[in-house]
């Protein structure tokens, strides 16, 4: 049983400040080292449960976050920022299943830790189907498109409740709850790598009959900027058309991983000038 795990870093717990998760920050170190614990954690409960093969595709920031010597079930480590498939990268269609581990809520949704969409300077909020959606629902496409089922996710409850409506059978470990965009209560590290654990057993053990995603194609991703220019700028890519909101663009394909390629560029396009 093959397994792909897509590591985020602000859904760890105790997580709650930029400075923690970025490369030159002080504890940056130590909160690498949490995180690694927690992929671990989902790696472990799911071999418990008879899964046999990882692929762990680093998914923060420059996506060299992780130490692939001290990967649990001898996981394959997938890292770098230049991928065509970004947080998604080496999924595949031989994959049983797919986990988020450590991710985050929406940058327009409820509270949650470090919220953001991709990117927090340019990007204030992505609806698909007219769902809002974070990174796990704006993800879930490249999983619908390789027919693999999302299985599990944690991290905070604001990011476990918004995949819920594209994945209604999807084991959640919420390891924190937010206050605020910069405050949470976290479970004890040692507790909440129990939960994941827990919660990936469940996962696998559910897994037979699972359904991929469920996002009626064709489907429409609709993008709100944070300034005009952006907005217009995105429209120099193929598809992307605007709304009557200045702010506003959206794009519709039948082809669910098209959809997400077309993201990932309007992403990339905008966060040169965003930044």
């Amino acid at each position: 049983m093959k397994i792909f795990v897509s590591s985020d870093m602000e859904g760890t717990a105790g997580v709650v400040e930029w400075e923690q998760c970025r490369q030159g920050g002080s504890r940056y170190e130590y909160f690498c080292g949490l995180l690694q614990e927690e992929v671990n954690a989902a790696i472990e409960g799911a071999m418990a449960a008879g899964a046999t093969e990882f692929l762990v595709n680093d998914s923060h920031a420059a996506m060299a976050n992780l130490r692939p010597d001290a990967l649990a079930g001898r996981a394959r480590y997938l890292s770098g920022r230049h991928k065509p498939l970004y947080m998604m990268q080496g999924l595949d269609a031989s994959f049983d299943g797919v986990f988020f581990v450590s991710y985050h809520g929406s940058m327009a949704g409820a509270p949650s830790t470090l919220s953001h969409t991709y990117n927090p300077r340019a990007i204030a909020g992505v609806w698909l189907n007219g769902t809002p959606v974070g990174e796990s629902g704006i993800n879930a496409l490249v999983a619908l498109g390789h027919g693999v089922p999302v299985v599990l996710i944690t991290g905070d409850r604001t990011t476990t409740e918004e995949i819920r409506p594209l994945c209604p059978g999807i084991c959640s470990a919420v390891i924190k709850t937010s206050v605020s965009r910069f405050a949470a209560d976290s479970m004890h590290p040692e507790e909440a790598r129990e939960l994941i654990r827990e919660k990936a057993h469940d996962a696998i053990q559910r897994l037979p009959g699972t359904q991929p995603p469920r996002i009626a194609l064709p489907a429409t991703l609709t993008i709100r900027f944070r300034n005009t220019d952006l907005a217009e700028m995105a429209t120099w890519i193929n598809g992307v058309v605007p709304d009557d909101d200045e702010l506003t663009v959206h794009v519709t394909d039948d082809d669910a991983i098209g959809l997400y390629r077309t993201f990932v560029t309007v992403v990339l396009l905008t966060r040169g000038v965003a930044e």
